[in-house]
């Protein structure tokens, strides 16, 4: 399905991102892994340092890759920084805290926007895939944490909604450049979670509750091929029915 397609996956590294990366090389497209740290498992593609937050390292990115092959079909944003506080409970975020996930997330958000945005103008055309959350779409179902520890970070909340209506600003900012933006909300990923979360998550979906990173790239593949032609400015859901 993306035979011939040169595609950039920001955050391979990371929980989505390895199987974001796995899926884009199983529809055979050509696969660059843009990350801050090396994977913990073996992907076989070609690794890149990249950090999100720095426009010179974002720009050497682009003219390694498009030099290399020629040109860049498509990016994929998925890369997740932040604080070892970003988890704080609302009133034990500091302001400086809140500000520096913010910077860090949804900066780094708009400055991979920022420039692959100016290189698909040059280009003629170009696909920019953001990564956003249910979090981004409805406010916290609070009852899910419930006796336990957990809570969910209000920066979270900020920063992916933040990511939603950028990629629409993109999206509409960029009218008539063949340059599609859309983003995608996933549900809870599963990641050795509380068993009591994992349950009373699960009582707010319709069937599986929480998901495998694998449960988002039907969405991912989607929107990389040829077959969302047509499709910009647009936030795809993809969460068992937990938004409903």
């Amino acid at each position: 399905m993306l035979k011939d397609k040169v595609v950039i996956i920001i955050g391979g590294s990371g929980l989505i991102g390895k199987a974001f990366v796995k899926s884009a090389m199983q529809n055979h497209a050509t696969v660059i892994n843009a990350d801050i740290n090396q994977p913990n498992t073996k992907l076989d593609c070609e690794f890149i340092h990249t950090d999100i937050t720095n426009k010179n390292s974002l720009d050497n990115l682009i003219e390694l890759i498009s030099q290399k092959y020629g040109k860049i079909d498509a990016v994929v944003n998925s890369a997740y920084p932040r604080t070892k506080s970003f988890s704080n409970h609302f009133f034990d975020v500091e302001y400086e805290d809140f500000c520096t996930n913010t910077n860090l997330q949804l900066g780094g958000a708009f400055l991979v926007m920022q420039r692959f945005a100016k290189f698909f103008k040059s280009q003629g055309y170009g696909n920019i895939i953001t990564l956003s959350s249910i979090q981004g779409v409805v406010a916290p179902k609070f009852q899910t944490y419930k006796n336990t520890q957990m809570s969910s970070p209000v920066a979270y909340s900020a920063i992916k909604s933040g990511v939603i209506h950028l990629s629409r600003y993109l999206a509409k900012y960029l009218k008539g450049n063949n340059i599609r933006v859309n983003c995608i909300s996933p549900g809870g990923i599963l990641d050795n979670q509380n068993e009591i979360f994992l349950s009373q998550y699960k009582d707010v979906c319709l069937n599986k509750g929480m998901l495998d990173p694998d449960d988002i790239c039907g969405a991912l593949i989607f929107l990389l091929s040829d077959y969302s032609q047509f499709i910009n400015g647009q936030n795809i859901i993809v969460d068992d029915g937990f938004c409903l």
